[in-house]
């Protein structure tokens, strides 16, 4: 029996120019040229209100759980209100907005009266005010934007944070929607605008700092990523010529992705925006806790492009599995799948594409890419169907990929518009972040699928400093290792952190599904998280995974000699986990040096 097709869509072209110097360095760059962009975002706002004045750009459900809409004339006018409130603030050069809190209607609306008027903004990780305990992030974060205005959608959830902000800023405007005993953000939509505000957008421009995005890295407080109205323009033109079919029916998504990361704030808000397409603010997320929120609204609202993390995709499948009407409402009207954040387990990949097929009888292409925040996002694509984990793509129309060998690796290098020009009030780390051609130095490894044939795209490799050598000078490979292991243990072992620097063998630190751990041994969620991971049938379950993984290693760098279950979740006060919510190797492997020597006793 022959094999389904995937849907037919329209994506940008992949031909490529690969130029090898004398040095081994490779320059990669897409042939088709980058067409014009806007000069700055707002300038799509004002597009969509004249052109469909009348057509839902946000949506959020409210209390009753009713849909509450904006259209694209109703977002116009709230924003130039919102920005003369602002403007009457006389904001100096010096300060700025912060946003604390989750994605709501007043977030994206306060977002966008900040880029109408060319005041920065940045978009603070909640969990730096919710979960953390010592505030540490976040005192950094503030101290670094100094805030005239700071904003949080409950005045009662982030009260702490409020706290905080208000004892650094005494003069700072604390702005809530809800419960709060700051000034109540309907208020600011009483503002009457005037001609400062046209005059304020006419003077805003493409070298206009739109907002500034914190990026955890892998060391230290987080670094803030310029974000300029070019930076910013310039990616989504890159990515709307990679998915031209964006632009020809404008999209519809429902999204849960935040906005203080990249991936939500730049890509998906900013496509539906640049597009004028309709984005549906999902509340729910990946935990055992929203997923039930996201599925509630996947019944309703049939998506034309999904995007999710991988753990997101993963707990999605099973309400797939189960429910014939969700699973039409979701397929129907989609035209592609796109993952970030991590690997994507091919099992999962796999079972998406099946489910495709049973019920619209053709699969849909799964996508992926590289980038990072400090490109706006977006860098390369494998814009077609029929890729797989790990598949990064072709580079984007206008960014030139340097690739410079590094010891046995490749490291892969950026220069082009939506490129970061540098991290906000941090000269040292802007330095160390460009080479001496002024490439940025992403740090992540990659190489061709075929050298001879670069247009089936790059390859992911992992990362150059995570790497490291066993004691018998073997290179462990950890991004591709740690992929595989990840994508055989799905969906039980949920991320993994490699040890073995100058030992024998390779280690694995394993942090576990709670739920899936739960399901497997069939264990009530009255029973405690490290009672549960130590459960016999999930000790046995991880010893056979194990051996079963061996199986088809050939040395050993791809063989784990010996694994260890962290009982504890990784901390975000501890560096351990990212704001994007990934693992940072290097600090758990500090922080867990305990675990670490149990491996080599």
């Amino acid at each position: 029996m022959m094999q389904a097709g995937y849907k037919n869509i329209s994506f940008g072209p992949t031909r490529t120019h690969k130029i090898v110097r004398q040095d081994g360095i490779i320059h990669f760059r897409l042939q088709q040229n980058l067409e014009a962009i806007p000069e700055k975002l707002t300038q799509k706002l004002i597009e969509w209100a004249e052109k469909t004045p009348d057509k839902t750009f946000l949506a959020r459900r409210g209390k009753t759980g009713e849909w509450k809409k904006l259209s694209y004339s109703e977002t116009l006018s709230t924003v130039q209100s919102i920005a003369q409130y602002l403007l009457n603030l006389n904001l100096t050069n010096e300060e700025s907005i912060v946003i604390l809190s989750e994605n709501s209607l007043e977030n994206a609306l306060l977002a966008l009266a900040a880029l109408h008027i060319g005041i920065p903004y940045s978009p603070v990780s909640p969990p730096y005010s919710l979960i953390s305990q010592d505030f540490g992030k976040l005192k950094h974060c503030l101290e670094l934007m100094t805030p005239k205005v700071i904003f949080a959608q409950n005045g009662s959830q982030y009260q702490k944070a409020l706290e905080l902000a208000k004892n650094l800023f005494p003069s700072a405007e604390i702005i809530t929607a809800e419960e709060g005993n700051g000034i109540d953000f309907a208020h600011l939509l009483q503002t009457e605008p005037t001609a400062e505000v046209e005059s304020a957008f006419a003077r805003v421009s493409g070298d206009t700092i739109a907002k500034v995005l914190f990026t955890s890295g892998s060391t230290g407080l987080p670094k803030g990523v310029i974000n300029t109205q070019q930076m910013w323009c310039t990616n989504l033109q890159q990515i709307t010529q990679v998915f031209p079919f964006m632009s020809e029916n404008p999209p519809v998504f429902i999204d849960w992705l935040p906005w203080n990361h990249t991936f939500g704030g730049n890509h998906n808000f900013g496509l539906a925006l640049y597009n004028g397409g309709t984005l549906y603010i999902d509340d729910g997320k990946p935990t055992p806790q929203g997923i039930e929120t996201t599925i509630q609204n996947l019944r309703e609202i049939s998506p034309t492009a999904y995007f999710n993390v991988p753990k997101g995709f993963e707990m999605l499948v099973p309400y797939l599995e189960k429910e014939t009407d969700l699973r039409l409402n979701f397929f129907k009207n989609l035209n592609m799948l796109f993952y970030a954040g991590a690997s994507l387990a091919q099992p999962v990949w796999n079972r998406l594409e099946e489910l495709a097929v049973e019920t619209i009888g053709e699969r849909i292409p799964i996508i992926t890419g590289l980038g990072c925040t400090e490109s706006g996002p977006s860098a390369m694509f494998a814009n077609w169907g029929g890729a797989f984990s790990g598949l990064l793509g072709v580079p984007v129309a206008g960014m030139d990929v340097k690739i410079v060998p590094d010891g046995d690796k490749l490291e892969v290098r950026y220069k082009a518009p939506n490129v970061m020009r540098g991290y906000w009030r941090n000269e040292e780390a802007t330095l160390k972040a460009f080479d001496e051609e002024g490439y940025y130095k992403t740090g992540d490894a990659v190489k061709f699928l075929d050298e001879n044939h670069p247009d089936k795209g790059l390859v992911f490799d992992g990362r150059i400093a995570e790497d490291f050598k066993l004691s018998t000078g073997t290179w462990v490979n950890v991004g591709v290792l740690k992929a595989k292991l990840i994508s055989a243990g799905s969906p039980v072992v949920q991320d993994v952190v490699l040890a073995g620097l100058d030992k024998e063998y390779v280690g694995a630190i394993l942090f576990l599904n709670a739920e899936a751990c739960r399901k497997l041994a069939g264990l009530s969620a009255e029973i405690q998280i490290q009672e549960v991971f130590q459960h016999e049938i999930i000790s046995e379950y991880l010893y056979d995974f194990l051996k079963r993984f061996n199986q088809s290693a050939t040395g050993s760098a791809n063989r784990v000699e010996k694994f260890i279950v962290a009982l504890d979740p990784p901390s975000i006060d501890l560096g351990e986990i990212t704001d994007k919510g990934s693992l940072n190797q290097r600090i758990v492997l500090k922080h867990r040096a305990h675990l670490v020597e149990q491996l080599y006793q």
